[in-house]
């Protein structure tokens, strides 16, 4: 009994058609599961390097900020911290004639905003799988369920009998096709939106990091609310 119904069975006795929808929904599964997590461990990394942001404020000169950031390349705040080093370092260096229409905030604003542009990039890399096996992967175990159905159907009718033991099996075999397609799919919309929040959490983040690099290149100093004395950073910028 357990040999005649089940996956295997769905497999062994199905058409192509059948076996390439069950192909493409496993394949579905995997692809969306890495994706997962790969992009979890990503959001878990960011937020460990997000926790270091108070500790660069607190550095004595910007290569100390720098090392407090972390010596990973692929460090958000460390490359934004960055960017709007070497934003500042260029405007000052550059002749006036060549900048009069762009004032080193203007400068500095852009050159930060490039670099979070990048990190949003990176982090919405994958979500689309996660979103194209979210919205097709049900349709994809229906269009299966629809196939096993009709050719169900239609060799119940060559045999010319159609008790219920007969229309069960087959029946309950092409109905595994929708299953399988939502159990693919609702991991791939679930881990979606953990994504998004979790990317929203790190760019939230880096905006602030932002705000407080851009007033230090422009002021000298970060902007703290409702801080007495709003001249607590004594970093050095070179």
């Amino acid at each position: 009994m357990n040999n005649e119904f089940g996956l295997s069975h769905v497999w062994t006795q199905g058409d192509m058609v059948s076996r390439a929808v069950f192909a493409t929904l496993i394949v579905m599964s995997l692809a969306s599961w890495v994706v997962i997590l790969i992009k979890a461990l990503d959001v878990v990394r960011a937020k460990r390097q997000a926790a270091r942001v108070e500790s660069f404020w607190h550095s004595s000169d910007m290569a100390e900020g720098l090392s407090k950031l972390g010596l990973d390349e692929a460090n958000p705040f460390r490359q934004l911290a960055l960017e709007g080093r070497e934003a500042a370092a260029h405007h000052r260096a550059t002749q006036a004639q060549l900048h009069d229409s762009l004032d080193v905030s203007d400068w500095i604003s852009r050159a930060l905003q490039g670099s979070i542009d990048s990190t949003t990039a990176k982090l919405q890399q994958g979500l689309a799988i996660l979103a194209s096996v979210g919205s097709t992967a049900p349709f994809v175990g229906l269009f299966g369920t629809v196939w096993g159905i009709y050719h169900a159907l239609m060799r119940i009718s060559g045999a010319g009998q159609a008790s219920i033991d007969q229309v069960a099996g087959p029946i309950g075999e092409a109905l595994i096709m929708t299953a399988l397609g939502l159990a693919v799919a609702i991991p791939a919309v679930l881990g979606y939106n953990a994504l998004v929040r979790g990317n929203k959490h790190i760019l939230g983040k880096l905006g602030r990091f932002a705000h407080d690099l851009h007033a230090y290149y422009v002021t000298g100093a970060r902007v703290i609310v409702g801080a007495i004395d709003p001249k607590v950073v004594t970093m050095k910028k070179g």
